[in-house]
């Protein structure tokens, strides 16, 4: 397949890269002539060479068109013209905004290339981990970190450009292909079809399983059993099995370690005001630094802010009156919104160097209370503690009593711009402004590249 060969170079750019995440801030200039001539039947040979493709993985998933922000601002741009008023300039985000990409719009195809090298680099250190030999937890570490890393990007991309679950057999209607082992010369092998969805689900549930064995509990900026088991939360709710959604939320609620901060405000500006510490309620999340990663969410809906030193972006999406106005009063989140220039803009990116929260706490406590109050059970807690234990953070009163549309609401004002509205209307089959839940026109194409060279790859429906 194409796309796991394109610019290979990259796989060994990542042998470069690994000082920007293991060493920001060393003034030491690494030797870098080593790692440019590295030959495919010498790149994994030790224990040493797994662990560095390993942070190459990383960097992979944390580039802009991945978990650097792209995925997330996507989802959130696709059809909103209900929450956001998008005024910038690239032909790529307009096009989904207004829902009229084509298969060549530039965004669905960096996506879908940066998803699957990242694919390609976990491939690779899956394929030689057994020369991880220090201890037992390392080999494990690495296999569980890889793993999970693998089935996150399967996860981004089925959702992303394929029909949803719930829209037609999701056991005969393709996904996306599923890559398993490392891409080296092209045969006809590396021109797959698209696996079914039900067949990517399958393996991502099967990954992320494997992997929440296999992490350790603590791994500083990396992942965590709990960042597999908020994964593995999100997918089964993604697939209505609201009993395992339910109990993968409350393992992380439960056994993590992790804390809601009691101000909701300080959950952002993870540099200006936190001197780049990552907040204890974030799950799993992109770090980013004056010396290395993206914020694409910064990029688009950040702005320069004179009275906030630190603040940047192109200020391409401005919040509209009405999504503001679905808050209620006192809900500090209500008042987490900036007016500049005439417009309003969220707080929450408009740190330059704030990090990527990929998933929060507050989003499995959510997930627990729609999940118990949707089969009638008390795991954990009730639905209405759940639900009050994140309106009492917002500032907002307790309700006596909590129904499917409070929940759902909840989660929509909480998670608003972090990169979870268009999957959630797909979940809850709601529209997205004109548009049905399932209109094809809220599926990404295949990068037409794509498409072009592996003529086994069917193409969306509309393009």
């Amino acid at each position: 397949m194409k796309i796991l060969i394109h610019n290979m170079s990259n796989y060994y750019k990542a042998f470069l890269l690994m000082s920007i995440i293991t060493l920001a801030g060393c003034e030491k200039k690494l030797d870098i002539s080593p790692y440019q001539s590295i030959a495919d039947d010498k790149a994994l040979l030790n224990e040493s060479d797994v662990q560095v493709t390993l942070v190459g993985c990383y960097d992979g998933i944390q580039s802009a068109a991945a978990y650097g922000g792209d995925i997330l601002v996507l989802n959130d741009l696709i059809g909103n013209t209900a929450d956001i008023n998008f005024t910038g300039t690239f032909a790529g985000l307009s096009d989904a905004y207004q829902t009229q990409m084509t298969a060549d719009n530039s965004f669905a195809r960096d996506t879908w290339i940066a998803a699957y090298n990242t694919i390609n680099r976990c491939n690779n250190v899956l394929s030689a981990v057994d020369k991880v030999t220090s201890s037992t937890a390392k080999k494990n570490s690495v296999e569980g970190q890889a793993l999970f890393l693998r089935a996150s990007m399967f996860f981004e991309l089925v959702k992303l450009y394929a029909k949803a679950v719930g829209d037609g057999d999701y056991s005969a209607n393709p996904g996306v292909p599923l890559i398993l082992t490392p891409t080296g010369n092209v045969t006809d092998a590396d021109y797959p079809a698209r696996a079914t969805v039900k067949a990517v689900y399958d393996k991502v549930i099967a990954d992320l399983v494997k992997a929440e064995s296999l992490l350790p509990t603590t791994n500083g900026n990396y992942a965590t059993k709990w960042a597999a088991a908020a994964q593995l939360s999100r997918v089964y709710l993604m697939l209505k099995d609201y009993a395992a959604a339910r109990d993968a939320a409350d393992r992380v609620i439960a056994s993590s370690g992790k804390t809601l901060n009691p101000d909701f405000t300080k959950l952002w500006f993870t540099f200006i005001n936190n001197g780049g510490a990552t907040p204890a309620e974030y799950l799993f999340s992109m770090k980013v630094t004056s010396q290395d990663g993206t914020n694409s969410q910064n990029t688009y809906f950040g702005r320069t802010i004179g009275t906030i030193p630190g603040t940047a972006g192109r200020s391409d999406c401005k919040i509209k009156a009405a999504h503001i106005a679905q808050y209620e009063n006192g809900d500090v989140r209500k008042g987490f919104f900036v007016l500049n220039g005439g417009n309003y803009y969220t707080q929450k990116h408009l740190d330059r160097f704030g990090d990527v929260a990929v998933i929060r706490l507050a989003e499995m406590y959510l997930t627990r209370a729609e999940a118990n109050l949707r089969l009638g059970t008390i795991v954990g807690a009730t639905p209405l503690a759940d639900l009050n234990r994140i309106r009492n953070r917002a500032g907002l009163p307790s309700l006596l009593l909590a129904t499917l549309a409070d929940i759902t609401k909840e989660r929509a004002l909480e998670l608003a711009f972090e990169g979870q509205k268009l999957i959630e209307a797909k979940r809850l089959q709601t529209p997205v402004g004109t548009l049905a839940w399932n209109d094809p026109k809220l599926i990404l194409p295949i990068p037409r590249r794509e498409v072009d060279v592996n003529k086994n790859l069917v193409q969306n429906q509309g393009y």
